[in-house]
């Protein structure tokens, strides 16, 4: 059973990677649709490059979208909308006139007269608002009234407002009753006999609107099955692309039709599978660093899905358009938190995937692929916040200059490019500064560290690094020391100077337990380690490895950072302590384990830096005469030393990066520590 749990253990990565893996697979497979595609690839204005093509079977004509919308807007512009009209409205108001007019003792004729006239002002129709203020008749000359069922177009000017009729009927009664008029006026407002009895019925209307968009023809034409579509060779013209899109349009929603259900998914499974296994691969093969730890390996998994999710959202819904998606997002995550080759490569891959699915499959793969290629180049570096914006703007560039190039292409003159298309890159552009809080919020998930942050920790005004330069002042100027050589040379040979430059400031912050025990900190001539013995000072001074450990976690510093502190002296020995306690022990056979740092040794070329420059300018110190050649000696020494005891085996530095690391740092202490010309005296003065 040991024995089981012991290779479990040893392969529970492996397990992980699988699980990790067939997961992306089954959410892949659920995302991406599961139609029967078209298996030839055309563009407008360019040569059928495939074989004469006959039609499979009976087909319509589809019309493009914007022909289609264009008819249908047409068909919005012309329609004639319906207002219902309320007979009882218009009966009451008779029936209240007739009362009013009893009351004012006029005669039955005239009476009669006026009922009648108010009443045909009801059949003709009153309107609400003027037609000038009414969104359903504005610039329109015709409505349709509905009255007992019966529908009946009338002339809009025709009609009557609240305004024109109350004026019609006031100065029919002031013609009519005469000097009876005022006394009417009196006893009630004219108005009060005036309401509208049209009335807009808004959701009939909309239907009626719908119901007529919806009798627009979406084709216009039919091929017959056999008949022939185009030539090899053939220029793909307007009138040809219309037809052959038809083609892939109904092909694609045939599924189901004569076709093995099981091959389409067998077919998309093989697909998913084949793009995650090249970039398995890649990681496995050329960033081992990256397959062995999940966390990186679960970003670089679930960043796919998440693109891959957005991009089918957003492709299923007509109103947006895909290139909306900021693709680039995802290349720009990768090489913020990893490298570029691996943000090129996943970039890849997921386009692949997206390209499955979305419309103009090689535009769209080709017009990402140039945008996040350009995005990954532009952003050498992320430490201040207008390196984002310019790649936003590049990216912005890039595909507005490759979408113009390829609409050329297509459409053949200037006047047919979609200019409104470059919208959607526009808005592409803007979101890609969502990278910004999103490196945020993914540091903190799965324990990243950006270049921001670097810089953020380099600060000397951080609380641990104050604390470090009031109670340990001597390590604190030794630290920054090592930071600024450490960088220089990072900078020569290649890798990450914030990265470095935060890695020496801290590596020393386990000697802040006891600071008087290191030399740099020490008086001159006071040194506590002559009340100890040997094998007690050796402890103390490799015990401030463990103590920094212990101190940095405490304070939540990066893995990365810890490295640094944790490998600065590998697995090397107090030399010092080792030597004299042997000497003054002549005849005891010494364990060099208790004079041993616990390391490990550095595995990386900052790690490496620092450690081979943190031994060489504490060394370099203390050297009597600083002369250009004992200093050459000295460093000559210091590095052989490392690379004999092993040291820099799994360090990631050439020749040629040690030969550059000796020169720089030679250079650099002689300017640290050069001599000074001695101002010759004054004799006269004297």
């Amino acid at each position: 059973m040991k024995k089981l749990l012991t290779r479990l253990a040893r392969y529970y990565h492996f397990f992980y990677i699988a699980f990790a893996f067939l997961a992306t697979v089954f959410l892949l497979y659920l995302i991406i649709p599961g139609e029967s595609r078209f298996k030839y690839e055309f563009q407008k204005n360019a040569p059928w490059r495939h074989e004469t093509l006959m039609a499979p079977f009976n087909f319509a004509i589809l019309k493009s979208d914007e022909q289609v919308k264009i008819e249908r807007d047409s068909v919005k512009s012309k329609f004639i909308h319906y207002f219902n009209v309320d007979t009882l409205v218009g009966i009451a108001q008779t029936n209240n006139l007739a009362q009013t007019l009893s009351k004012l003792d006029v005669d039955s004729e005239t009476a009669k007269n006026l009922e009648d006239f108010i009443s045909r002002l009801y059949d003709v129709g009153i309107l609400e608002q003027s037609p000038e203020n009414n969104p359903a008749l504005q610039n329109k000359k015709q409505l349709i009234v509905i009255q007992n069922k019966l529908a009946e177009r009338v002339f809009v000017a025709d009609l009557y407002t609240l305004k024109s009729a109350y004026q019609e009927l006031s100065d029919m009664l002031k013609a009519t009753l005469k000097s009876r008029f005022d006394s009417l006026v009196q006893k009630t407002n004219v108005s009060d006999f005036i309401r509208a009895n049209l009335a807009y019925d808004v959701e009939f209307n909309k239907q009626e609107l719908q119901n007529q968009m919806d009798e627009v023809s979406l084709t216009q034409g039919m091929v017959q099955a056999g008949e022939r579509i185009i030539f090899k060779g053939d220029i793909v013209t307007p009138d040809k692309y219309t037809i052959l899109d038809s083609l892939k349009k109904t092909y694609e929603t045939k599924r189901g039709q004569n076709i093995e259900r099981y091959l389409l998914i067998l077919g998309k499974l093989i697909l998913i599978i084949s793009c995650l296994l090249i970039l398995i691969f890649y990681l496995y093969y050329f960033r081992p660093e990256i397959f062995k730890q999940k966390r990186r390996l679960s970003f670089i998994l679930i960043m796919i899905v998440l693109m891959v999710f957005t991009s089918r959202f957003v492709n299923d819904r007509n109103f947006v358009n895909l290139y909306l998606v900021p693709l680039a997002i995802l290349p720009i995550l990768l090489r913020i938190f990893f490298d570029s080759r691996t943000a090129i490569f996943t970039l890849v891959v997921t386009s692949l995937l997206i390209g499955y699915f979305a419309p103009n499959n090689f535009e769209y793969i080709f017009l990402n692929l140039f945008a996040g290629i350009i995005a990954v180049f532009s952003l050498d570096k992320l430490h201040r916040r207008s390196h984002l914006v310019l790649t936003a703007l590049w990216v912005f560039i890039s595909y507005s200059v490759v979408f113009l190039a390829m609409s050329m292409i297509q459409e053949g003159n200037i006047d047919s490019i979609p200019w409104k298309e470059l919208e959607w890159f526009g808005g592409n552009a803007l979101l890609i500064l969502l990278a910004y809080p999103l490196i945020y919020i993914f540091e903190k998930l799965f324990g990243f560290v950006s270049d921001v942050t670097l810089i953020e920790l380099a600060d000397t005004n951080q609380p641990l690094l104050r604390k470090l330069a009031h109670e340990a002042p001597g390590t604190f100027q030794h630290s920054m020391q090592i930071a600024n050589l450490a960088e220089e040379v990072i900078i020569r040979i290649g890798g990450n100077p914030f990265l470095v430059r935060a890695g020496a400031l801290y590596h020393d912050i386990g000697k802040m337990n006891q600071p008087a025990f290191f030399v740099e900190n020490q008086a001159a001539g006071m040194s506590p380690h002559s009340a100890l013995d040997n094998k007690q000072s050796a402890k103390i001074i490799i015990d401030h490895v463990t103590n920094g450990v212990k101190i940095a976690r405490r304070n939540k510093l990066p893995e990365m950072l810890i490295d640094f502190i944790s490998s600065h002296h590998g697995t090397t020995q107090a030399k010092y302590f080792y030597t004299t306690y042997k000497n003054d022990h002549p005849n005891e056979d010494v364990d060099p384990k208790e004079f041993t740092y616990p390391g490990p040794p550095p595995k990386s070329k900052e790690t490496s830096v620092v450690m081979l420059t943190d031994g060489i300018e504490a060394a370099a110190r203390a050297l009597k005469e600083k002369t250009h050649e004992n200093l050459h000696q000295l460093i000559e020494k210091m590095v052989r030393d490392k690379l004999e005891s092993g040291q820099l085996e799994n360090a990631d530095l050439t020749l040629r990066d040690i030969r550059i690391f000796k020169e720089t740092i030679i250079e650099k202490l002689m300017n640290i520590y050069h001599v000074r010309i001695e101002y010759p005296e004054d004799n006269k003065n004297k």
